[in-house]
């Protein structure tokens, strides 16, 4: 080989691997983050063909390997640890069910990812963290990953939720707290011989195929309904002086996930907030004494029973005094749930009864 051209591929070979390493240098010191790409129910699936996650520092993030899978804001499935802030997304991706590519090109408002990257949520009470708790703290992104000595929780994982017709919702998770994003738009393309052809070189199946054993006309309406908000907050009220309350966490059928702990247990604010899918509550009325409190609903009957209440919404769960029942009413009138529970646990609380 001529010594000058050896040289320079000697060159090369050195300046590509220092790129490589700076690069690698830099996505090091860069918080990490997760990515999840979720769907209504596995017979609502898409596949991303081309994705590209933008982040703020300009370090390139990827969605998962596969395709959609789950329930609505929550795949089931870890993925490789992303590095930076996400500000965005490019991705187009093949609706299964709909046989429809679509482009979906999102910028995420920066100053409400700027003001969400501080926060570090309040999980649930920790054994050696006595301060009193607040919902979130402004920790920044240093990990806190919840811990006998810290029970917050920094920004964890990016979720995508992929509806029907182009639909998509994006979720900030923390730990297993969830705060919707926003909503997003996704252009069907229109020219879409080049995307089948890639897309479908890698399958056992044809576009047709698929679509004879795939395809549903369904419409986005029930999940964009999802995100109706009202103002309410829920109150748990006794008649049983010795009762303490501990906390409470609520899974909303717009995706999203909220914990209550003390002390704001027991002034929780009203605020918007979607309708409740399932929740549960934990209290103590003595030594030995510790129940917790479940129940689940109907989206129908609990939208309706919240749009008609006006705009004072107090759900209050009201505990017998012999802890075997509760009652939930908003504005002291009965509110429809399709089952509730109550069974005794043990957990140790900074305020338990000794």
């Amino acid at each position: 080989m001529d010594k000058a051209l050896f040289k320079l591929l000697f060159f090369f070979i050195l300046l590509t691997q220092n790129i490589s390493c700076q690069k690698k240098m830099k996505e090091e010191k860069l918080p990490e983050f997760h990515i999840e790409i979720s769907s209504p129910d596995n017979s609502l699936i898409v596949s991303p063909v081309e994705d590209k996650i933008i982040t703020l520092e300009g370090i390139p993030a990827t969605l998962p390997y596969g395709s959609s899978s789950g329930s609505w804001g929550s795949s089931g499935k870890g993925w490789t640890e992303q590095h930076g802030t996400p500000v965005g997304a490019d991705i187009i991706y093949f609706s299964r069910y709909e046989d429809t590519f679509y482009h979906l090109k999102a910028d995420f408002p920066a100053d409400k990812i700027k003001d969400y990257m501080q926060r570090a949520y309040a999980q649930e009470e920790s054994s050696l963290y006595t301060e009193p708790l607040q919902e979130y703290k402004n920790l920044g992104r240093n990990e806190h990953y919840g811990s006998a000595e810290n029970p917050y929780n920094s920004f964890s994982t990016l979720v995508f939720g992929f509806a029907p017709k182009g639909m998509v919702v994006v979720w900030l998770r923390y730990g297993f707290i969830q705060i919707e994003l926003g909503k997003y738009q996704a252009e069907v393309v229109k020219d879409d011989k080049e995307l089948e052809n890639k897309f479908f070189s890698q399958l056992s199946v044809t576009r047709e195929e698929m679509k004879k054993n795939r395809f549903r006309d369904i419409s986005s309406k029930e999940w964009e309904n999802y995100r109706a908000r009202y103002a309410w907050k829920p109150v748990i009220a006794y008649e049983n002086e010795t009762l303490r309350r501990f906390e409470m966490n609520i899974i909303y059928y717009n995706g999203e996930v909220e914990a209550m702990l003390r002390p704001w247990i027991d002034d929780i604010p009203v605020k918007e907030r979607a309708v409740p899918k399932e929740l549960n509550f934990t209290w103590e009325t003595g030594k030995d004494q510790q129940f917790v409190g479940r129940a689940y609903f109907n989206w129908e009957k609990a939208n309706e029973t919240f749009r008609k209440a006006g705009k004072k919404r107090n759900l209050e769960f009201k505990i017998a005094p012999d802890n075997a029942t509760f009652q939930i009413l908003l504005n002291n009138e009965p509110f429809p749930v399709d089952s509730v529970r109550i069974f005794k646990t043990e957990r140790e609380f900074h305020d338990s009864y000794k």
